[in-house]
């Protein structure tokens, strides 16, 4: 284990909602990288909500806690070859889910991401 990983936004929202399955996990992290995406989306998450104020001081304090990794060109070159791979085998998957897998194999990170409120899952 690299003691880094990068964070999708529905665990920082599980982070947020103290969830001890997610906290369990995390404290195995020293290092916690976000992906502009998942920036852009908490932010969003935070101004769109009944306590937008109160909810955007919360983000900001996470999101400064983390590691910030933008997009490049060879961000771009990542994406064009998952979205391809995707495309091929008839898999799409939401737009800013690719930009996100390309930003994690970019910098050679595991992506924490949650399918269910079950169960926690790195891939």
């Amino acid at each position: 284990m690299s003691g880094k990983i990068c964070l999708d936004a529905n665990i920082v929202i599980r982070v947020f909602r103290n969830d001890p399955l997610v906290t369990a996990f995390l404290d195995r992290y020293p290092r916690c990288f976000l992906p502009v995406p998942v920036v852009a989306e908490l932010l969003f998450a935070a101004k769109n909500s009944a306590r937008s104020a109160e909810n955007l001081t919360i983000y900001l304090q996470f999101i400064d806690a983390c590691s910030i990794l933008g997009i490049t060109r060879k961000t771009a070159d990542c994406y064009s070859n998952i979205r391809l791979l995707l495309k091929r085998d008839g898999k799409p998957i939401p737009e800013n889910d690719l930009w996100i897998a390309a930003v994690c194999m970019e910098n050679d990170l595991t992506l924490a991401t949650s399918i269910s409120t079950e169960r926690l899952i790195a891939n």
